[in-house]
C-alpha cells in the first residue's frame, strides 16, 4: 500500500443553525487503504464526508488531493475528481428500472437512443462480478429496501472512483451479503481504490479496515492503526465513557396471545404473492423476532398488522378483538404501536417540527375547544425529548437538522409514550451507533417487561439473538421454523433464513 496520501481534510469546520457538525477536523486518509470513520450519530461523518463529494461547503479549512489544494463546489467537481459515495439515504429514482438507475449520467446509447438492453447487461456483469445480485429490469420502488442498498453500491462501482466512500452499506445486508461485500472491497483495494467507510458497527471496522478515525460531537478524537486498537477502549472513544452494561434478559413466562396473524395470504404492488399461509403470536411479556433475508414478505407482514396493506386471507388480531378490516387509527386505539423500517420515508415528516412529529398520532388529546393548546403541547413534547434524549436545539426545530439517530428516537418517543399493548418495530437500530442502539433496545426490553408486545423484524441477526425470546424464520413468504432464541445460532440461522434447512 502506498504511503501518500490521496485525500487530507484540514481544519474543516461546519456550523447549521444550532449545530456546530465539524469543529476544525483533519483527516488524512492514505491511497489504496480502508479508512474506518466512527463515531455516534450527530458526530459529524456524514456531513465531512458530503463537504468532500461537493454535497456541502464548508466555513473553514481546506481540501488536499493527491498534495494539491482543490476545491470541490459541486458534485460535479468531486465526481471528475475520481470521489464516489454510497449515501445512507438513498439516491434513487423510484420510477426507473436499476438499470436505470446504476446507468444514470453515463446510459450506454445506440445512436441518439438509451440503449436499455445493453445497460441491463452491464448491470447484470457488475452485479454477478460483485456479488450484490438484483433484476437488472426490476423498478426501484417496488424493490425491499436491503435490495435498494445494492442498487446504490452499483450505482457508484460503476464509475470506477479512486475514493469510495460508504455510509454504513451494511445496514440492511444479511451476514453473508456483508462478507461478500467485504470481499469486493478488498479487492477494490488490492487493485488501488481507496475507501472510506463508514460504520456503527465495531465488529466491521476490526473487519475491514486498516485505520480508523473516531469523531466525538464534530471533533477528531484520534487516528489509529485498527490492528493496535481494542475494541473496549476504541468504544470509549465514541461514547466518551463506557457502555452501560445489557440488562439481564427477562426471567417471567410470557403471557396470553397479545397479537394473532392467521394464515396470512397477500400480495405485493405488482400483485406477486409475497405472503403464503403466514401464523405467528406475540405474547404478553415476550419479544417475538422474525428473521431472514430482506425482500422474503417482512415488509407486507408489517404493512398488514399496520392496517395499511389489504390481505387476500387471514385474519389479524389484537388480544380478542379481530382488526382484520379495522382503520388504522382503531388499530392504534386497540393498543397498537409501529416503528416503521425507513424513518425517512415512514417514519417522520422532515419539514415537520420536532413537536409535531412526536404529536402526529397523538393530536386528539391536545384539543380543547376545537383548538389546540399550544402550551400542554410544548410541556409535554419537552417533557417526551427529554425522557427519550431527543438532542434537538427546541421541539420548534425542523427535523430535517436532526441526524439519524435523533430520528429515530423521535419515531421510538412517539410510538412508546402512548404506553402500547403492542409494538411492532421494523429494524429499529438501522444506521444507529452504539449508544442509540443500545438506548433503542432497552425501550424494547422495558416495554416487554412492563408486559407489553414485541415484534421485532430485523434482518441483523446479532440484534434479533441479543433481544428476541422466540425467533420465528420466514422465508419466500413463509414462516419456515419457530424456535427459542437460547437454543438458536447464527449457523442455524443462516441456513433456515437461506430456504437451506427446515
Amino acid at each position: 500500500m502506498s504511503a501518500s496520501p490521496l485525500v487530507r481534510l484540514e481544519e474543516i469546520s461546519k456550523a447549521f443553525p444550532g449545530v456546530l457538525a465539524n469543529d476544525r477536523v483533519t483527516l488524512e486518509v492514505t491511497a489504496g487503504e480502508i479508512h474506518a470513520l466512527v463515531g455516534e450519530n450527530g458526530a459529524g461523518k456524514t456531513t465531512l464526508m458530503r463537504i468532500l463529494c461537493g454535497l456541502e461547503r464548508p466555513d473553514g479549512g481546506r481540501i488536499y488531493w493527491q498534495g494539491r489544494p482543490v476545491e470541490i463546489s459541486s458534485p460535479q467537481e468531486a465526481i471528475r475528481l475520481g470521489i464516489g459515495m454510497v449515501h445512507q439515504r438513498f439516491q434513487l429514482v423510484p420510477s426507473l428500472t436499476v438499470a436505470e438507475n446504476v446507468a444514470l449520467g453515463r446510459e450506454p446509447r445506440r445512436g441518439p437512443v438509451f440503449d436499455r438492453s445493453r445497460a441491463a447487461v452491464e448491470v447484470q456483469d457488475l452485479a454477478v462480478r460483485t456479488g450484490l445480485r438484483v433484476d437488472p429490469r426490476a423498478t426501484v420502488a417496488d424493490l425491499s429496501v436491503g435490495v435498494q442498498q445494492r442498487v446504490e453500491i452499483l450505482r457508484v462501482l460503476l464509475r470506477r472512483p479512486r475514493l469510495l466512500i460508504l455510509d454504513e452499506p451494511t445496514t440492511v445486508l444479511t451476514p453473508q451479503e456483508t462478507t461478500d461485500l467485504f470481499a469486493v472491497l478488498r479487492r477494490l483495494a488490492a487493485e488501488g481504490t481507496t475507501i472510506l467507510f463508514i460504520t456503527h458497527k465495531l465488529p466491521e471496522v476490526f473487519a475491514i479496515s486498516s485505520r480508523v478515525t473516531v469523531l466525538r460531537r464534530g471533533r477528531v478524537v484520534g487516528t489509529l492503526r485498527t490492528a493496535e486498537a481494542a475494541p473496549e477502549a476504541l468504544a470509549r472513544m465514541i461514547v466518551g465513557e463506557a457502555l452501560p452494561a445489557r440488562r439481564d434478559a427477562r426471567e417471567e413466562p410470557p403471557g396470553v396471545p397479545v397479537l394473532r396473524v392467521e394464515n396470512l395470504r397477500v400480495r405485493d404492488d405488482r400483485g406477486a404473492q409475497v405472503l403464503d399461509g403466514v401464523t405467528l403470536e406475540v405474547r404478553r411479556g415476550e419479544i417475538l423476532g422474525v428473521a431472514g433475508v430482506e425482500g422474503n414478505g417482512q415488509k407486507e407482514l408489517v404493512e398488514v398488522i399496520a392496517g395499511v396493506r389489504p390481505l387476500e386471507t387471514g385474519r389479524v388480531l389484537l388480544g380478542e378483538d379481530d382488526v382484520t378490516f379495522a382503520p388504522v387509527r382503531a388499530r392504534r386505539a386497540a393498543g397498537l404501536a409501529v416503528i416503521p423500517e425507513d424513518r425517512y420515508l415512514q417514519g417522520v415528516s422532515l419539514p415537520m417540527t420536532v413537536e409535531e412529529n412526536l404529536l402526529a398520532t397523538r393530536y386528539p388529546s391536545f384539543v380543547r375547544r376545537g383548538l389546540l393548546e399550544a402550551g400542554r403541547i410544548r410541556s409535554w413534547a419537552l417533557a417526551v425529548m427529554g425522557q427519550f434524549d431527543i438532542r434537538a436545539p427546541h421541539p420548534a426545530a425542523a427535523a430535517r437538522t436532526l441526524s439519524g439517530g435523533n430520528l429515530q428516537r423521535v419515531v421510538v418517543a412517539r410510538e412508546l409514550a402512548s404506553a402500547p399493548v403492542v409494538l411492532v418495530a421494523s429494524h429499529p437500530s438501522r444506521g444507529l451507533d452504539l449508544a442509540a442502539t443500545r438506548f433503542v433496545h432497552d425501550q424494547l426490553r422495558a416495554l416487554r417487561d412492563r408486559g407489553g408486545g414485541v415484534l421485532l423484524v430485523s434482518a441483523d441477526l446479532d440484534e434479533i439473538l441479543e433481544l428476541a425470546d422466540r425467533i420465528a424464520v420466514i422465508f419466500a413468504g413463509r414462516i419456515v421454523a419457530h424456535l427459542p432464541a437460547a437454543g438458536a445460532s447464527r449457523e442455524r440461522l443462516g441456513l433456515l433464513m437461506a430456504g437451506k434447512a427446515a
